[in-house]
């Protein structure tokens, strides 16, 4: 039910914007919009007073009238209507990207990893941004095409970009720890602020890896060029091999996700050991003299300190590893689907992880306050409407992280039979993905079209809008899951959104390019991308070689990250509009 209401509640926003774009749609092409915002210009071409003047491109007048997509939808040839609309429907889009990325790992959860998680959810990650490229060059004449599909490219390039430079650099500030003399980050450690060198993330080798593979997969954009580079005549032939080449890649990809599922294989021991602190926290409720949280839904120390207490059998004031494991014993093994003593040790040695911040393998009283204190806080987080004030969501949150480590320790494709009602789970998920992917088809056109607009009415380049504008959309909810991933400072979790991020990247350089050459390809349109080209490979390049060969990176890389971002479109600037190479 909870889940129903959250979803509801999401949906609410979305079916606003869309009644108000219906609303506007209804009178003749956006009057309403036109009205509030003129640009300057009446039916004769003689200068008006309006609500807000803006800059004007060329000279359009109220009789080149827009055309209203799919005969109902709002335009304008207004800057500040068209802007607007891009903010409508970029919202749209962005609420089918969460749509997709929700009902991808309701999925996951029910199906398990295997294909459902190598090979459909790439896919569907991409799948917004993959519509929005179609579409830039889809409709109208190949001219109109030619100018468009401008929009595409720079949405391929901006969203490649975006990841590796700004949501890179930003992951690396907010998972931050110090690190330790071996150059290795401390775990939930960050006492030394930011300090360029003294601080920073570590990520296991599987995520060089998956840098590697990022950098493998501008291979297209190598092949695309040659014929430019070359000054060969027939550039079809460059397109088409680029075409075959990135969709080789993209099943390469998925193939590797499906048979060597090791970010998923992550995400599982990552499930299981908050599955562990559920029962930790269960049990801790249970033998506490009092209630975990205080009346303002704080951790309460004094209780923490007494259940320290408990578990210091020996009395000295320091938890060992034996008394830890002890205390992990006494806890029912099925609550924590412990069924060896491997695991034991396993399930012990990492709430010393995460607990121990001195490195002595021994827990102090402040120490065991403070680790108690994260996991509540995360129980708190993860279970937001049980009641922060009560101990019910320890036991939700226990509930919970079983049913997920239950989904996700099934690596068939079959359903798990310890899901209460599979079937309503699938249609779920089956649901959300259909929503996402009709929002996506039909919201796609638009936007492309606003940007379009809003980059005749402002004469500011349609790429430079797609470029920093349209990745907001399509990218924002799987950027702000990554930062919140990151932030739990930990080397495991880093490890993991720093894979999604290459991995991310590496399909928008196969299946998003492998879309946009087909554009390109059947349609007949002119290959003229260089200056676009040319700071995705070396956007991909510098960081490929970044991240490929190192696992620490100190504070100071997230600088190289964010100045990559401006010089991308400096250099785009100055290679097309200084030096005309389009």
């Amino acid at each position: 039910m909870a889940l129903t209401r959250r979803r509801s509640a999401s949906l609410l926003p979305t079916l606003v914007i869309f009644a108000l774009l219906l609303a506007l749609g209804g009178t003749s092409h956006a009057r309403i919009l036109s009205r509030f915002v003129s640009d300057g210009v009446d039916a004769d071409g003689e200068s008006t007073s309006s609500i807000i003047r803006l800059p004007r491109g060329p000279i359009r007048t109220a009789e080149d009238s827009c055309e209203q997509t799919y005969g109902f939808l709002p335009c304008t040839t207004t800057a500040f209507g068209n802007l607007f609309l891009i903010l409508a429907y970029g919202f749209l889009m962005f609420k089918a990207a969460t749509f997709l990325s929700s009902g991808s790992e309701l999925l996951l959860e029910i199906m398990g990893p295997g294909i459902v998680g190598g090979l459909f959810l790439p896919i569907l990650g991409a799948l917004p941004d993959a519509m929005l490229i179609l579409v830039s060059g889809l409709s109208g004449s190949k001219e109109t095409a030619q100018s468009q599909v401008l929009i595409g490219m720079g949405l391929l390039a901006g969203s490649t970009v975006m990841l590796l430079t700004l949501l890179w650099g930003s992951c690396i500030v907010v998972g931050k720890c110090d690190l330790s003399e071996r150059n290795t980050s401390l775990d939930m450690q960050d006492t030394r602020g930011f300090n360029l060198f003294g601080s920073g993330v570590t990520t296991d080798i599987q995520t060089s890896d998956a840098a590697k593979i990022m950098g493998i997969s501008i291979l297209p954009f190598l092949v695309v060029q040659i014929p430019k580079v070359f000054h060969h005549a027939n550039q079809r032939l460059g397109v088409l091999f680029a075409l075959i080449l990135s969709i080789l890649l993209v099943i390469s990809y998925c193939l590797y996700q499906v048979f060597q599922p090791w970010i998923q294989k992550r995400r599982l021991a990552y499930a299981k050991h908050k599955h562990v602190i559920s029962g930790i926290l269960r049990h801790a409720q249970i033998e506490a003299i009092g209630r975990l949280l205080d009346e303002n839904g704080e951790p309460n120390r004094a209780v923490i300190h007494k259940l320290f207490k408990k578990i210091d059998l020996d009395r000295n004031g320091l938890l060992s590893r034996t008394e830890l494991r002890a205390f992990i014993i006494g806890i029912k093994l099925e609550e924590l689907d412990l069924d060896s003593d491997q695991e034991i040790d396993e399930a012990v040695d990492k709430v010393i992880d995460d607990f121990d911040s001195s490195g002595d393998y021994e827990i102090n009283a402040d120490e065991f306050i403070k680790g108690i204190s994260k996991y509540l806080i995360e129980a708190k987080r993860s279970i937001s409407n049980s009641g922060a004030y009560s101990s019910k969501f320890i036991h939700d949150f226990h509930s919970k992280t079983a049913q997920e480590h239950k989904q996700l320790s099934d690596g068939s494709d079959e359903v798990v039979e310890s899901v209460e009602n599979p079937t309503l789970m699938i249609t779920k998920a089956v649901l959300l993905l259909v929503l996402g992917t009709a929002m996506a088809a039909i919201f796609a056109d638009p936007l492309v079209d606003a940007v379009d607009n809003f980059s005749l009415a402002t004469s500011i380049p349609s790429f430079f809008i797609s470029f920093i504008a349209m990745p907001l959309a399509t990218n924002s909810s799987e950027a702000v899951s990554a930062i919140i991933f990151a932030s739990r400072k930990k080397q495991r979790t880093s490890s993991l959104t720093f894979s999604e991020i290459y991995g991310g990247v590496t399909m928008n350089n196969t299946l998003c390019l492998a879309v946009f050459l087909s554009l390109v390809f059947v349609r007949g349109l002119t290959w003229d991308f260089t200056s676009e080209v040319l700071i995705i490979l070396l956007v991909c390049v510098i960081m490929a070689l970044f991240t490929s060969f190192r696992t620490t990176f100190p504070l100071w890389t997230c600088f190289i990250a964010y100045l990559l971002y401006p010089l991308s479109l400096l250099l785009v600037y100055i290679l097309d509009f200084i030096f005309g190479w389009s």
